[in-house]
């Protein structure tokens, strides 16, 4: 499935744009909106609604906070422990966060393509998330279709990895000769990350969905202690696409990145920072800055995953509009 025209044509502009290396300043005015404004402009304080303790997604809220502070952007900036994308969501349209962490699909349910109106635009893409679907090394279990009847994990409720794990199974089931598994289907259980793993090791679930960064650290951690396997999830991109857009992708898990794991290849969604479209255009001028300059300490340490805040790869955000501040800062900033 391809995407509109439209979006190809502005990606091209700004893909240009960067590679031509201009290099006007950053200009905007701030607007109090989110929060009051200090006296050199930018907001008193800044809150990056994350995830989940242990994963990917509260370690870069944490590491960007701690830029936007230092450098700042506001007073005062402070992560968000959540439950993941749909909370982030929740709390970006609420208000209640400045900046939300969220995966494109997520993003793309919450933010129609018909409604222009919509109160969230994209920063940038900031990585490539990899759905793992883990299980012991001594379950047996080496396909999706050995999933049917059983116990799996599928994110915390409130997560984007439940909405992607869920459409997975669905897409699965809905294959041709696939009956069996559509008569028999997993019995689903809302577990996040640490609760997730703790019922794995206690064999109280078959097998876990997460999404996230390569490697987890926590999932590293089990792996060791336990022995885990990977299933292949990327027959499953085709199809997906067909039922729910273009926001996934073929990407490899490396071998060895979980100890004695061979490579894998699954299902890769693109990980977005979003921001209300109110949010005055100093602040996300110079997030982006960031994003693009300092992009070297906004890449958590225990992760080792691909495409990490690359110039090419930032404006690449799966249909979801940029912000025009963020449009105007990528054009000025170098490929």
């Amino acid at each position: 499935m391809t995407e509109p025209r439209t979006d190809v044509s502005r990606r091209t502009v700004l893909a240009s744009a960067l590679r031509a290396g201009l290099t006007a300043g950053l200009a905007g005015v701030a607007l109090p909106v989110i929060a009051s404004c200090t006296p050199a402009g930018g907001p008193q304080s800044i809150t990056v609604a994350g995830g989940e303790s242990g994963g990917f997604y509260l370690e870069f809220a944490t590491l960007l906070a701690g830029a936007l502070q230092r450098e700042g952007v506001a007073g005062k900036a402070e992560p968000l422990t959540t439950g993941g994308s749909l909370e982030n969501l929740e709390l970006l349209r609420a208000g209640k966060a400045t900046f939300a962490i969220a995966l494109a699909d997520a993003a793309a349910e919450a933010v129609p393509a018909t409604d222009t109106s919509a109160a969230m635009a994209a920063v940038g893409k900031v990585y490539e998330n990899y759905v793992h679907c883990i299980v012991r090394e001594d379950s047996g279990i080496r396909s999706l279709g050995e999933l049917a009847g059983r116990t799996v994990g599928t994110g915390e409720s409130r997560s984007g990895t439940s909405l992607t794990a869920r459409r997975i199974l669905e897409t699965f089931g809905a294959g041709a000769g696939r009956e069996a598994f559509s008569k028999h289907p997993p019995r689903e259980q809302s577990l996040g990350l640490n609760t997730g793993l703790a019922a794995l090791r206690a064999g109280t679930v078959d097998a876990l969905f997460w999404s996230g960064g390569v490697p987890t650290a926590a999932i590293a951690a089990l792996n060791k202690d336990l022995g885990l396997s990977f299933l292949e999830l990327s027959g499953m991109i085709r199809p997906m696409r067909a039922r729910f857009g273009p926001f996934y992708d073929r990407v490899l898990i490396p071998e060895n990145s979980y100890d004695g794991a061979p490579a894998v290849w699954t299902v890769g969604v693109a990980n977005l920072l979003l921001c209300r479209r109110d949010l005055d255009d100093r602040t996300v001028e110079r997030t982006v800055e960031l994003l693009v300059t300092r992009a070297g300490d906004l890449v958590p340490q225990t992760s080792a995953g691909v495409q990490f805040l690359s110039p090419d790869t930032l404006i690449n955000t799966a249909g979801i509009p940029l912000h025009p501040a963020a449009e105007r800062a990528y054009r000025t900033l170098h490929g």
